[in-house]
């Protein structure tokens, strides 16, 4: 069998094993970096070389830098402040969405989310609107801002290694800035005029004061030995319109049916609309987490953020990381499969808390542990002269790599390096920081993608594509190449779509006499436009339950975005390019 043969199945079962979304992402690229090197496709020696690759010095220097300057608060104080200011809600709204994408530029995605999210969703609420009206647009305005900058995502940095190996020189920092500034700012736009007024108007599960959460109760004790009747307990969680889920003895979840009488040492897991505490106080029962003595006591709904140091450790890991001061008041609909008690279940990234405690340690906290706060927005605190200068070595980094045409994967280096020796990050921060799943899919999919170049299969893919296309001027042949990227990213990360379409890109264009750069800037741009689902982007998914979407609510806001997208980019690449 043939080498392109080959690596064409072995690509074609990995889209396969990334589309069914069954097996970990970063599983599927070291399977398929195991399978290159069995079937002879790469050697030992190329199999380790994506590890080494500046594109994930990179990625991972990005991910410490912004983590630091996102610690400072500086971002979160100047986004609230801008979410202060008197205006209409779709100026409001417009502003903090160019704040969101100009985040998103230098830091990552999730953190510019979760900077900008409970801005919006506080707009949101002044202007008598769910939070639904302006976090889809957030989200989508997070990725816009990704296209603009050699680090705004990982694809970019995947590209330009791509354009390194086959064309001698690497992606400037700001080569990607005309074309994906022009998408960005049609696509602002849109979102500011038109994409707001196309969301549902429905109820997030996570921040909608009627949305149901699940929590724990413990049953009354008049006496304080004697139990009491189960059926009179239950009768009153239903009379406070709370539905009893299980009781959960000694670690054990028994059916309410089987259970009859309650003990001080259970707890009654139900989940309501209402307030628990007022569930609670109508009951008889008792709250698990009790009220903060703090006067500035609040209770906050926040969502897990990708990335979080808490992500797989149980719920009392926030009261025990905090002294008892932060304690999980209610948990989201997943919580009611628990099989035990609710301190003990692992958090998982987008489960949905209600969070209790004194608000300045709870500001600090949710910094700390990668938190979204979309209901309850608290005072940031920053340090100035500590915040400029995290600002300042940030910037110096950049400047380098501009000005001076350093290395990123060298200027970023020594800035991460910078910030950690300085202790802007605790020192467990500073790996819990980098999303260690996206390094390995990273250094895996690099060798994966130069075997299909290398095999030749790519070759016959863009012979086969440059036919289809013979003939046509660049503005066609880069809007085609955008769609088709912009499709495939439906069902594939970024990532992964990157290293597929970036050789593709190069040799369609050399069939077609036309700049390599013109045909991987339309993959650069189609490669991180995945409006159409929830499941493309992670932002996509984080905002799904705050914002009460449904999946096919994102192709009816994303629709016209994305062809928006394919439009401005073509268009602005025939103009440079042509």
């Amino acid at each position: 069998m043939s080498e392109p043969l080959l690596s064409g199945i072995v690509l074609i079962l990995t889209l396969v094993l990334f589309a069914m979304d069954r097996v970990r992402h970063d599983l599927v690229a070291v399977i398929a970096l195991g399978a290159c090197l069995l079937l002879g496709l790469v050697t030992p020696q190329q199999a380790l070389v994506g590890f080494s690759d500046s594109a994930v010095v990179v990625v991972a220097a990005v991910l410490i830098i912004g983590r630091a300057i996102e610690l400072t608060g500086v971002a979160a104080a100047a986004t609230e402040r801008l979410a202060a200011l008197r205006a209409p809600f779709p100026l409001q709204l417009g502003v903090l969405l160019l704040v969101a994408a100009a985040l998103s530029s230098f830091m990552n995605n999730i953190a510019a989310l979760a900077i900008t999210m409970p801005a919006v969703a506080g707009i949101c609420r002044n202007a008598r609107l769910p939070p639904g009206a302006g976090l889809m647009p957030l989200s989508f305005a997070t990725i816009l801002g990704g296209m603009t900058t050699l680090i705004g995502t990982p694809a970019n940095l995947i590209l330009s290694s791509v354009r390194k190996d086959q064309l001698g020189a690497a992606f400037g920092f700001f080569d990607m800035t005309v074309v994906g500034g022009a998408v960005a700012v049609v696509g602002l736009a849109y979102l500011c005029f038109v994409g707001w007024r196309l969301t549902p108007r429905r109820a997030g599960r996570a921040t909608d004061a009627g949305g149901r959460s699940v929590f724990e109760l413990q049953p009354p004790q008049p006496d304080g030995v004697k139990p009491v009747a189960a059926a009179k307990v239950f009768a009153a969680l239903s009379g406070a319109r709370a539905h009893v889920l299980a009781v959960v003895r000694h670690h054990e979840r028994l059916k309410p049916r089987a259970v009859d009488a309650l003990y001080s040492t259970d707890r009654v897991l139900v989940v309501s609309r209402n307030d628990p505490w007022e569930v609670a106080k109508a009951s008889g029962c008792r709250l698990g987490a009790p009220v903060s003595n703090a006067p500035d006591a609040v209770t906050a709904r926040i969502v897990v953020g990708h990335g979080s140091p808490l992500v797989g450790r149980p719920y009392d890991t926030i009261a025990a990381e905090t002294d008892g001061d932060l304690r999980v008041v209610a948990a989201g609909p997943r919580a009611a499969r628990a099989q035990g008690p609710l301190g003990a279940l692992d958090i998982q990234p987008g489960d949905q808390l209600t969070v209790h405690g004194p608000a300045q340690r709870l500001e600090s906290y949710i910094r700390y542990a990668r938190l979204l706060e979309v209901e309850r927005k608290a005072a940031v605190v920053v340090q100035p002269r500590r915040a400029a200068l995290a600002v300042a070595i940030y910037a110096a980094a950049v400047l380098a790599a501009v000005v001076f045409g350093w290395p990123t994967a060298l200027t970023f280096a020594a800035a991460a390096a910078a910030l950690a020796a300085l202790k802007f990050l605790p020192p467990q921060e500073i790996y819990s920081s980098i999303d260690w799943p996206a390094i390995v899919l990273l250094g895996a999919m690099i060798p994966v993608g130069q075997s299909f170049e290398t095999s030749g299969a790519a070759a016959i893919v863009a012979h086969q594509l440059g036919e289809w296309l013979a003939g046509a001027p660049l503005l066609v042949a880069a809007a085609c190449t955008t769609a088709a990227t912009l499709i495939l990213s439906i069902f594939l990360n970024n990532v992964a779509t990157a290293v597929i379409m970036g050789p593709i890109a190069i040799a369609v264009s050399r069939a077609l006499g036309a700049p390599p750069d013109a045909l991987l800037l339309a993959v650069l741009v189609g490669a991180s436009s995945d409006f159409l689902t929830p499941i493309g982007h992670q932002n996509n998914l984080l905002v799904m339950g705050p914002g009460g979407y449904r999946f096919a609510d994102y192709g009816r806001v994303g629709w016209i975005l994305s062809l928006l997208v394919v439009g401005v980019s073509a268009t602005t690449i025939s103009l440079v390019y042509g």
